[in-house]
Parts: C-alpha cells; structure tokens; sequence
C-alpha cells in the first residue's frame, strides 16, 4: 500500500466529473482496482479524513472509501478500517441538517456549514464487486453527500453562499501568489 498526493483547490480536475468503473460488474474487481482502494484508504486514513474520493487523488474513477466507523462514536478507534464504495449514487434523500464546520482534504484550512440531507440511500458495489443497497443517517449521510459530491466535480465550497466561497477563493489566490513569488526568489524559511 501506498499513500497518494492528495490534489486540492484550484486543481482543475477536481471540478469534473468522474467516470463509472466499466470492470466491476459482478465478475469481481481486479487486481489493479484493489490495489487502488487499499492505496485510498491508508492515503485517508494518513491525511487524517474520513472519506476520500478518487478524484482527489487524481483518478477520474466513481470510486470513493470512508471510515467504517465514522458514524458509530462508541468505537475506541484502535483500528482502522474502510470501506470502499464503486459506482455509488445516491437514489433517495429526505430531511435538512447543517453538517457544522464542514472540511475537506481537497480544500485546505476551511470549514464552513453545508445544508445536508439528513438521510440517504447509496446504491453501489462494494469490493467484491456485488451491487449493495444502504441507508446513512447523521455523519454518514453527510460523508456520502460530500464523496459523491466529489465523484460529480462538486466540492462542498461550492454549497456555500457566493460571498463566503469568493473569500475563500481570494484567500487561496494571494496564498498561491505568495507561494509563487517565493518559489521565484527561492525562499524556503531558513536556508
């Protein structure tokens, strides 16, 4: 296994849509699929999230892992599991939260509050490439939204209101400058 580079904002590709996953269709998933997914989950897990979608590593595949125990908070966390997600869409939605201090690994140093539905139901494939049917409710929901949110090009500043993400945007901006000007000068603290 192998933790990726997690790719963040104003990553272009991040903003398009992924691709469904043509070779998990019943007949298992390969080699190559798994190692990516193991890859995911220790890059997730290393980060540290709960949930991480393959575009944020740079894969325009409709693949997505979170932490198998991110909505049960008795858990002592002593290990770490995941579970992988291949395919999966969201089929019903009902009720309103506001997931508070909404954050992401694709987008650095910002939490904001996101209107979520508060329950969902995923349809997708797991691992072994059998199709599955689940309800999430609370945290997880909020975890499915925002995965899948990615898989569709969509990051969750983008669900805020224009004046908050134009402030997060300008903030970025003069961060990526400064970061230029000192990549042009060579200043790297103390050298």
């Amino acid at each position: 296994m192998a933790v990726l580079k997690i790719l963040t904002y104003p990553e272009k590709s991040l903003s398009q849509p992924s691709v469904k996953v043509n070779n998990a269709d019943g007949n298992g998933i390969d080699d190559d699929l798994k190692k990516l997914i193991a890859d995911m989950g220790e890059t997730m897990f290393n980060a540290p999230g709960v949930g991480l979608a393959a575009p944020q590593i740079g894969v325009n595949k409709r693949i997505l892992v979170y932490d198998s125990k991110a909505a049960n908070p008795d858990d002592d966390g002593s290990k770490q599991e995941f579970t992988a997600l291949i395919n999966p869409e969201i089929i019903a939605a009902s009720g309103s939260i506001v997931s508070e201090k909404e954050a992401c690994l694709s987008v650095l140093e910002y939490s904001a509050d996101v209107k979520r539905y508060k329950k969902v139901t995923v349809k997708a494939l797991n691992i072994e490439g059998i199709k599955i049917e689940f309800d999430a409710e609370g945290i997880l929901a909020v975890i499915m939204q925002h995965e899948i949110d990615h898989l569709d090009g969509i990051l969750f500043i983008d669900r805020i209101s224009v004046l908050k993400r134009a402030m997060y945007k300008k903030k970025i901006k003069k961060n990526l400058m400064i970061s230029e000007e000192q990549d042009k000068y060579h200043i790297h603290g103390n050298t």
